[in-house]
């Protein structure tokens, strides 16, 4: 195994086997640091006091008004958002105001919303899994989920909508991914929380299925967010705003995400019961008040965005703790400007007096004040530490300030004894996160239980959750199966070529496909395996099968779903389970088979499943390999491409044709593999769309020796197409358990 992939695999299988949550980022505020968190695709939520905490947020008080019936709730929501898009957008009517306020608005509207509407839908993200992959009611989420990232084409998801708008207003710096977003020090703490939370709960989606979608349906009631209804008062053209919306339905669809999400949560209701009902009331009623409080807040924060002073203000308590390690020696009314900065980081009001006083300003003409001119001036003390946007900021409230009083300025008085900065204040606002992140920091209680082996192993992965013994178990399977498909490569060869070419992987691939179609008319006289051999491949394959698409499972995350490499993995996945359709979902397809051959397995996810007799042990080893290396699609992304590349490939043209031919001659549906045949082609399919995100990561490599760079990568792509087919020797597999037994002991 490459050494970067063995140092991750080692290091990520201690970390979750300590059982605490690896990559926690550190006290930035309680909702910023659990939605830094909550982004990373290969999240692991603790259960226990996690969830627990997490259910006393959703049930803090709310208001119940109306009947208490779902209807009323989403009529409820509708006609708050309605009001509170006319409130915003008074405040940007008209002319009036400062030059540049109504820019200041729509920057700190943008802002305001970012943390929510980067990731709109990425709460959906896990509620299909493995496990559930033929369930209808999942594959209504999951359709609903399709839309909102754009299934299919790259940057399409309605948060890459919203990236393409901060962008243009040039605010888009810390904006992707979007777990940078956290150290925008321009975007308020409280705009954070309802996200988080979201984002937390995808992560354990058998907790909190009911709660997610009720908070989503509230959020498709309320369509646009209200904020966001000024911005596009001011800027109608600068971005897409019906794919923003997420009440708005894209192009092509039927019925509306209103419609398709109630649609959802009626099945829920109706499968869960009175359990399933007070869930998504739950999620609904919360976010409903979530939404009318950060509103408010934002709302606040912008009608004082009218007074220049507000924002100049801030951007003196945001540059106050870098300013106050200089300036000791330059005094403003007899005290150092350090000091000044210093108590600046909890009121700024002084220092704007003071400066408002001082020969640095000029009241009313920012034109003539060296505050902006000389001060900041390429021979000035301060150059380059304010960018354009600070500039303006400070240029504004200058410009704002009454004309200068008569009388002298900058009164000298001796200095004050130094002081250190003022501590806030212990009656501040409560941290509503605070008690989640100090849950997420410990951990889960107990590392739970290590699966006893294949049987087990299937069963448990059958759900996104996982404990950090079965996550370190599930680490370690990874890289012993690659240790084996790794085994002796150099010495044996192999359908891939050694290298990557700038030609990228599309004439081999139709090379490959030319192949498979000679390999079948040679063996057209090769005698066709019997009825009972087909029969028992069927049923042996059923574990695979039956978890089509799941070591893809990964790139259903929102950010992967709709980059330039994993849009067409969640689109090939999206294909798997049927692109919401039930009678094209594989699974299903797959079990009717199985009926015509008189075969009823139990349900996929049960653990009777896992343990049916009728089962060799050999026949769960590819598809425990499939349910493990798709939880981690970042750590091994190169080998998770590679492995697409060879699924996708292995039948079309040849295999998928000779079994048809067997299928038929006993008398059994061959639609399993016609629909492979076709979805699976090599010029507009799968098999294409896997060479292609092959070639996308490779050619964003550079061309340098060492690890990550293109020879690397292509080496782990190479592994990663073996391990559908790793070798069976006695050496490949000795090379499999020592790199499990040196993953333990680490």
């Amino acid at each position: 195994m490459h050494s970067q992939q063995a140092a991750a695999t080692a290091t990520l299988s201690a970390e979750h086997g300590a059982g605490r949550p690896h990559g926690l980022p550190g006290d930035g505020g309680s909702a910023r640091t659990v939605y830094a968190y909550a982004t990373d695709p290969e999240a692991s939520l603790p259960e226990g006091r996690f969830v627990e905490e997490v259910r006393t947020e959703l049930r803090r008080p709310t208001p119940d008004t109306g009947d208490g019936s779902l209807d009323s709730l989403v009529g409820q929501a509708a006609d708050w958002a309605v009001g509170e898009r006319e409130r915003y957008l008074t405040l940007a009517g008209g002319e009036e105001g400062p030059e540049g306020h109504r820019e200041v608005l729509v920057r700190r509207a943008a802002l305001g919303c970012a943390p929510l509407a980067l990731l709109s839908g990425a709460w959906l993200q896990w509620l299909s899994a493995p496990g559930n992959a033929d369930d209808p009611l999942v594959l209504r989420i999951l359709a609903l989920y399709a839309s909102d990232v754009g299934a299919g084409h790259p940057a399409a998801s309605r948060g890459s909508a919203y990236l393409e708008l901060l962008r243009r207003l040039r605010l888009a710096e810390n904006a992707a991914p979007a777990a940078r977003l956290t150290g925008d020090q321009r975007i308020p703490d409280g705009a954070f929380r309802l996200p988080a939370l979201l984002l937390a709960m995808s992560r354990r989606p058998d907790d909190f299925r009911g709660e997610i979608l009720g908070a989503d349906l509230c959020l498709r009631a309320v369509g646009l967010l209200p904020a966001l209804e000024l911005v596009r008062e001011v800027l109608p053209t600068e971005t897409d705003w019906a794919t923003l919306d997420p009440a708005d339905r894209r192009e092509g669809e039927g019925p509306s995400p209103v419609e398709r999400c109630r649609a959802a949560v009626d099945a829920l209701v109706e499968r869960e019961g009175e359990r399933g009902a007070d869930a998504v009331y739950s999620g609904f009623r919360w976010m409903l008040a979530g939404l009318q409080d950060w509103s408010d807040a934002l709302h606040a924060e912008l009608v004082a965005a009218g007074d220049p002073a507000f924002d100049m203000a801030e951007l003196m308590r945001l540059r106050s703790r870098e300013g106050a390690v200089y300036h000791h020696q330059f005094l403003l009314e007899g005290k150092p400007l350090a000091r000044w900065l210093a108590e600046c980081r909890t009121d700024p009001g002084p220092l704007l007096d003071v400066l408002a006083r001082s020969r640095l300003v000029k009241p009313g003409r920012s034109g003539a004040s060296s505050l902006v001119r000389g001060l900041v001036g390429e021979r000035g003390p301060m150059f380059r530490v304010f960018s354009p946007e600070d500039l303006t900021v400070i240029r504004r409230w200058i410009d704002s300030l009454p004309a200068e009083p008569a009388g002298p300025r900058e009164p000298q008085t001796e200095p004050e004894p130094e002081q250190g900065p003022k501590k806030p204040s212990s009656g501040g606002t409560r941290d509503p996160l605070a008690a989640v992140v100090g849950a997420l920091r410990a951990g889960a209680r107990s590392p739970g239980r290590t699966p006893s082996g294949l049987r087990e192993a299937y069963h448990l992965l059958m759900n996104r959750t996982d404990t950090p013994a079965l996550r370190s178990w599930a680490m370690e399977y990874v890289a012993g199966w690659l240790a084996r498909s790794g085994h002796g490569m150099d010495r044996t060869a192999m359908p891939l070529p050694e290298r990557w070419g700038h030609e990228g992987l599309r004439p081999w691939l139709q090379a490959r496909h030319d192949q498979h179609g000679a390999e079948f008319e040679e063996n057209a006289a090769v005698p066709l395996p019997s009825k009972e051999a087909v029969v028992d491949d069927t049923v042996q394959t059923a574990p695979l099968t039956l978890i089509d698409g799941s070591w893809l499972q990964g790139f259903t995350d929102y950010e992967q779903a709709s980059s330039a490499i994993g849009h067409s993995l969640f689109e090939t996945y999206w294909d798997e389970l049927g692109n919401g359709e039930p009678h094209l979902n594989h699974p299903l397809i797959y079990r009717a088979v199985l009926k015509e051959m008189g075969v009823e397995l139990p349900p996929t996810a049960s653990a009777a499943f896992a343990q049916w007799p009728g089962f060799r042990e050999e026949s769960l080893e590819l598809p425990v390999y499939w349910l493990c290396v798709g939880r981690f699609p970042q750590t091994f992304l190169p080998e998770v491409l590679g492995l697409n590349l060879a699924m996708e490939l292995s039948g079309v043209g040849g295999t998928y044709r000779r079994a048809r031919l067997a299928l038929k001659s006993y008398g059994f549906s061959t639609r399993f593999v016609d629909i492979h045949n076709t979805i699976d082609n090599v010029a507009t399919g799968h098999s294409a769309w896997a060479a292609d995100a092959v070639d996308t990561l490779l050619a964003s490599l550079p061309d340098a020796p060492g690890p990550g760079a293109r020879a690397d990568v292509w080496g782990r792509v190479r592994v990663g197409y073996r391990s559908l087919n790793p070798p069976r020797t006695v050496g490949a597999r000795l090379a499999a358990r020592r790199t499990r037994f040196t993953g333990r002991r680490r």
